[in-house]
């Protein structure tokens, strides 16, 4: 019998945003820091050993991201550790970050001057939506919509994505419960530069990170 595919969802590494505190959302173009890329490094290795103790079915990964810069850099990295092809990446929009509309670019001290704190220290969630912006909802339809339209593809694959979009995704495939204020099930946070493993609805680390950023 065929195994189920293996999901390995990573978060991407810090970014010069995240080090100086600004909500980059859709930002497309946000480079990765040299912490960033070190914690690139890190996630490469750690799942390099993972998959040689964890071979599965020897078949290629099948290369994810979002198509935002700190994805792709991340991806890079990590591809390099597995000698795995970059270019043979696959980008979707829908892995995107959440949307901060008319937040985009500002510091979070500044988002809290015009509406009040966004961030909620026990969840690391928004509590408020950005003005021209999304909501967890939003972003659980887009991702589910990609898990249906490539849930019949064969094999494993590497899925490098943001704090806010992977937590949501992570919550479909793990069927987490919808928080009725969020209108979605959001998994619990990991640090950035972190990866885990999903199949057949279980989740399993398989790397810790040590990024600081919140969501």
């Amino acid at each position: 019998m065929t195994p189920s595919p293996r999901f390995f969802i990573s978060r991407h590494g810090e970014t010069v945003f995240n080090a100086a505190g600004r909500l980059q959302g859709d930002q497309v173009h946000t480079p990765l820091t040299r912490a960033g890329f070190a914690q690139a490094d890190a996630m490469g290795a750690g799942l390099k050993a993972w998959l040689d103790a964890h071979p599965g079915d020897g078949a290629p990964l099948t290369l994810w991201a979002s198509p935002y810069g700190r994805a792709l850099q991340t991806l890079a990295v990590v591809a390099e550790h597995l000698g795995a092809d970059w270019h043979a990446a696959r980008t979707d929009p829908r892995l995107r970050e959440i949307g901060v509309g008319a937040w985009s670019g500002w510091s979070y001290d500044e988002v809290a001057a015009d509406g009040g704190p966004l961030v909620d220290p026990a969840t690391g969630l928004f509590n408020h939506a950005a003005p021209g912006g999304e909501w967890y909802d939003a972003i659980a339809a887009r991702l589910a919509d990609w898990l249906a339209g490539t849930v019949h593809e064969p094999g494993d694959r590497l899925i490098v994505m943001h704090g806010v979009s992977a937590r949501v995704l992570r919550g479909l495939m793990t069927g987490l419960p919808i928080d009725a204020a969020l209108g979605a099930g959001v998994a619990p946070s990991i640090p950035q530069g972190s990866m885990v493993m999903i199949q057949d609805g279980v989740e399993t680390l398989v790397h810790l990170g040590d990024g600081p950023s919140p969501a």
